[in-house]
């Protein structure tokens, strides 16, 4: 299987499930998290990378900040230029890979949410780090939601799992590969009697090593919460954020 799999992952029923499954309360809730921890106000230029759909980009938007948002699937990006367009918000997307960011010293703050961090091995998270980093004003906050992150994932992994959202039946399958500390998971979508199987390739990271990766690139570590509520992460949570500010500095 290509360790590429993500070029082709987002989309068709994959994108309707993501749909069915986050609900605008919850995208509200994770919008409050991100403006509260990365200090952000109106006028504010934003980076979410990857973007997926848009929907945290949109609502930031809604609420007067500049956000450019970056994502690799076509019809994610398509969708979020559309609903962009048609609420005439202040938000421009992007589509190219997530190491991809021209940009440089460009933004005030900058988040990576949806359990996205992993997708690239060890050296294409690293890479992706040090790109957000190049793209951010010093002092400015970065925002990590690390879901998949060892203490967070391994506790709870189960072989198997079904779930349902809307009108689609889904099954999980995971096999954790302990040497390479990558989590495989065959993930099949059911709906209307057809059925759609695609794979996945998650690389799992400690939070110590996580924070690592981050201090390498410039981007020093200033909280770990289990919630969107901002409290303390606690092991084994289900929930991992993590703060980071450029070059140390708390703007």
């Amino acid at each position: 299987m290509t360790t590429k799999w993500y070029e082709t992952f987002f989309e068709g029923i994959v994108l309707d499930m993501w749909r069915a499954a986050m609900p605008p309360e919850h995208t509200r809730a994770e919008v409050d998290f991100l403006v509260r921890e990365l200090g952000l106000a109106a006028g504010a230029a934003v980076l979410d990378v990857p973007c997926g759909l848009g929907r945290h980009a949109l609502e930031l938007a809604r609420r007067g900040m500049r956000v450019t948002g970056v994502d690799l699937s076509r019809e994610s990006i398509e969708e979020a230029r559309a609903s962009a367009a048609a609420g005439k918000l202040a938000a421009e997307f992007v589509r190219a890979d997530m190491r991809d960011l021209p940009w440089e010293g460009a933004f005030d703050a900058a988040y990576c949410f949806g359990n996205s961090f992993g997708y690239l091995g060890p050296e294409g998270s690293r890479a992706f780090l040090a790109a957000v980093s190049r793209t951010l004003k010093p002092g400015a906050a970065f925002a990590l939601d690390a879901g998949m992150a060892a203490e967070a994932i391994l506790p709870h992994l189960k072989d198997r799992e079904w779930m349902e959202f809307g009108d689609i039946l889904f099954l999980e399958e995971n096999r954790y590969d302990p040497i390479e500390s990558a989590l495989e998971t065959r993930y099949t979508f059911v709906r209307g009697g057809r059925s759609d199987t695609r794979v996945g390739i998650h690389s799992v990271f400690t939070v110590r090593e996580i924070r690592g990766m981050l201090r390498e690139v410039g981007l020093i570590p200033t909280a770990v919460y289990g919630t969107l509520a901002s409290a303390p992460y606690e092991a084994a949570g289900r929930a991992v954020y993590l703060i980071a500010s450029k070059n140390g500095i708390v703007a």
